[in-house]
């Protein structure tokens, strides 16, 4: 059970150690409440936690055994005089009590191995989720919401796993006991009995002012989260503009807001702390009052007393367990929907499989036609972005993340090797790396740093100039090889030259699959298949660059504009 190899050394060890690891998404039925969240994340370890429960009943029930054994030290050796009763039952005391440390050594081990596995499969299933959304993610929450669930609640979920061991342990303990000492006196196990009850009446009220509370700072601390990641990646512009110390003062103005509902939420959480404590120290007093008057009367003996004091001193293990294991349950209720609502964000799906359909978009009347490289122009660039934003919720595959892929200038840059950059969340291939540079004219960015494939680029990519990023971001995309690629204004940040080989390759590397980018450039416009037109929003003109200089006065004009800034 032990490190050191005492009591059956690496058998229990190795049997939870050994338990065979595996992953599975969360269905949408365990996403239909926190507390069904919970029950999936019991259920896909049900052999630790069941080993869990075991070992957490075992310890508690063991804690009653000692009592028992005092009782019979004091009836049979102490009162008696008999100095070899005493001895023995004195052997039998320390052999129970290094069994008791040995069961709640394994059992802290196994309820941390609980904790932690519950906290990495949610951190997994938020990661495997909000990859499946994609861009479209950080339109929809924002990225403190994000950076919160990751490092906060997921761990307050967890947390509340701890039920599933000494919890259960402290439900049979506490039943054991009353049993024991209904042999001895059923006043004594009424009082216990009915002391869970009064434990709900006094608790109860605090455990609900907990997830009211709890709730309304949760997501006061996510908005400030948002807040604190708007300022670090803007730091640089704030310097420019000498607004760093606005900023800064209303940062901290929103700061001690947030401080103010923390106190609130730790009001009633003090309380379940000084409760889980205060309690059982009051209702041990109370029992060891009613059974010292019963001894008086001769109702019951001396050992009698002994064995009751020993009973009702353990059983303040379980009642604290309780009450901390009410609040981990609330607290994780709050917690838990945060985790569930980011969960639910649906994916957008298409149907299956087969012959590439047009790309239709029936708020603008857009219509892609499959394996071409389309233009999307408007004198508003937020138009034709719109379109693009809503081209890719409405036809994502949720069975295939890699047939659609958006690729926006504001895709997040994570810390990395250019190699792990580029291949994302796919396994990095250098000759695909290196191909996705090319088409992306980005070798040259690769060339410039010392370490090639394998130096860092930091998060954000503010190591990089404007077009490098743009064209990492780009090749990134490449990389990913989808069947339809949605590029918003995806050359925007590079001089003619590089614009116009970007373009070149893109067509090249991407013959007979579908791309969409949306520009104003004229040297990219010359080079799509055909261009879209939007004006207000709808499709105005739709055709070759050439043609629609000819025959279309408004996007001549759009396109003039364009080239003279």
């Amino acid at each position: 059970m032990t490190r050191d190899g005492a009591v059956q050394p690496g058998r229990l060890r190795g049997r939870l150690d050994g338990m065979r690891e595996s992953w599975n998404p969360p269905r949408a039925a365990d996403l239909a409440s926190p507390y069904r969240f919970l029950l999936w994340l019991t259920r896909e370890q049900v052999r630790r936690v069941a080993a869990g429960a075991a070992l957490g009943t075992c310890w508690m029930i063991g804690l009653t055994v000692p009592p028992w054994i005092l009782a019979k030290a004091v009836d049979e050796g102490l009162a008696a005089r008999d100095t070899s009763a005493l001895v023995k039952w004195v052997l039998l005391l320390l052999g129970v009590g290094v069994l008791n440390a040995l069961l709640g050594i394994a059992r802290h081990r196994t309820m941390t191995k609980i904790r932690m596995d519950a906290a990495f499969r949610s951190v997994r299933a938020t990661v495997w989720h909000t990859s499946r959304l994609g861009a479209s993610l950080t339109r929809r929450v924002s990225a403190g919401e994000v950076v919160t669930v990751g490092i906060s609640d997921v761990y307050t979920v967890a947390q509340a796993l701890t039920v599933t061991g000494p919890g259960v342990g402290a439900v049979i303990a506490y039943g054991v006991v009353a049993v024991v000492l209904f042999t001895i006196s059923p006043v004594l196990a009424a009082v216990v009995l009915a002391g869970v009850p009064l434990l709900a009446v006094a608790v109860g009220p605090f455990l609900q002012r907990i997830e009211r509370t709890g709730g309304t700072y949760r997501v006061h601390q996510g908005e400030l989260t948002t807040r604190l990641v708007d300022i670090l990646g803007g730091l640089r512009v704030l310097n420019g503009l000498g607004g760093k110390a606005v900023v800064a003062e209303r940062y901290e103005r929103e700061s001690q807001r947030l401080i103010g509902h923390g106190y609130r939420a730790a009001r009633p959480a003090s309380w379940v702390g000084a409760l889980s404590t205060g309690l059982p120290a009051l209702f041990l007093a109370a029992v060891v009052w009613l059974s010292a008057r019963m001894a008086a009367t001769g109702a019951i003996t001396i050992g009698d007393v002994v064995a009751v004091y020993g009973y009702v001193a353990v059983l303040v293990v379980p009642e604290s367990a309780f009450i901390e294991g009410g609040g981990d349950i609330a607290r994780a209720r709050v917690a838990g929907q945060r985790i569930v609502d980011l969960l639910n964000l649906p994916v957008a799906s298409g149907d299956g499989a087969g012959t590439p359909d047009p790309l239709v978009d029936p708020v603008s009347g857009v219509v892609v036609r499959p394996g071409v490289l389309t233009a999307v122009v408007a004198a508003r660039p937020a138009e034709a972005i719109a379109v693009l934003e809503r081209l890719g919720q409405v036809h994502t595959r949720a069975a295939d993340r890699r047939r659609l892929v958006v690729a926006d200038n504001d895709a997040e840059v994570f810390a990395g090797t250019v190699r792990d950059v580029v291949a994302g969340r796919l396994d990095p291939e250098d000759d695909r790396i290196r191909a996705a540079l090319r088409v992306a004219v980005a070798e040259d960015v690769v060339e410039a740093l010392p370490d090639g494939l394998y130096a860092p680029i930091a998060a954000g990519g503010t190591d990089l100039s404007g077009g490098q990023r743009q064209r990492i971001r780009l090749a990134r995309a490449v990389y990913s090889a989808p069947d339809v690629l949605l590029a918003v204004e995806p050359t925007s940040a590079l001089d003619a030259n590089t614009e116009a080989a970007v373009i070149d390759q893109i067509r090249e590397a991407r013959r007979d699959l579908t791309t969409v980018l949306t520009t104003t450039s004229p040297l990219v416009l010359d080079r799509a298949d055909e261009v879209i037109v939007l004006t207000a929003g709808k499709v105005s003109a739709a055709g070759t660059h050439t043609d629609l200089l000819r025959t279309d006065p408004y996007y001549r004009d759009l396109v003039s504009r364009a080239a003279d800034d």
